[in-house]
């Protein structure tokens, strides 16, 4: 089993490159299929999707737009169940087509958080497309359209997930070694 240290933690390999890749497909292809002829806007949540969203992008074969939002939640290995806003939406929401993308949903408290803000501007729909889903974790009712992977509740870094800020650029996803 493959082992990396992140700042004081190990972490041992998890998720692989292929594993990674098909669900980015698997994503990929859902849209794909849904949204012909409605040229809709991704919009990224910062830090963490960046990876995943620029890797869907390049699978999406649809005309669409990529815009960021940026929030924070976690301090460590743990959420504090507080969301911070630091980069807010600056589109125009009115009529688009939405598609939100998330690296990971655990808690959804951040994920709900920002469904509630683009549901005030009036999209025509809004989606989420998720790379990785913690079930066990999960306190709130949304509904993820596109998943790309289930996961159990583990804390995980690699492919822009981070601890502290570090960790982000390992191409394999790591859970935490207890």
């Amino acid at each position: 089993m493959t082992k990396v240290q992140v700042k004081e933690l190990f972490f041992e390999k998890f998720i692989g490159r292929d594993e990674i890749e098909a669900a980015v497909q698997k994503v990929a292809d859902g849209i794909n299929r849904d949204y012909v002829g409605k040229n809709p806007l991704l919009l990224a949540v910062l830090n963490g999707s960046f990876i995943f969203a620029s890797d869907l992008m390049r699978k999406l074969t649809i005309p669409c737009e990529i815009s960021f939002v940026k929030f924070a939640s976690y301090e460590g290995t743990l959420t504090t169940s507080k969301v911070k806003e630091l980069i807010g939406v600056g589109e125009e929401l009115k009529g688009r087509h939405v598609i939100v993308v998330e690296d990971i949903v655990d808690t959804g408290i951040t994920v709900h958080k920002l469904l509630e803000d683009i549901h005030k501007k009036n999209p025509v729909d809004v989606t989420l497309a998720c790379f990785c889903f913690k079930r066990e974790a999960f306190r709130k009712s949304f509904g993820i359209d596109y998943l790309g992977m289930e996961i159990p509740n583990v804390f995980i870094v690699g492919y822009g997930l981070d601890y502290n800020g570090y960790g982000r650029n390992l191409p394999d996803i790591y859970q935490i070694v207890k």
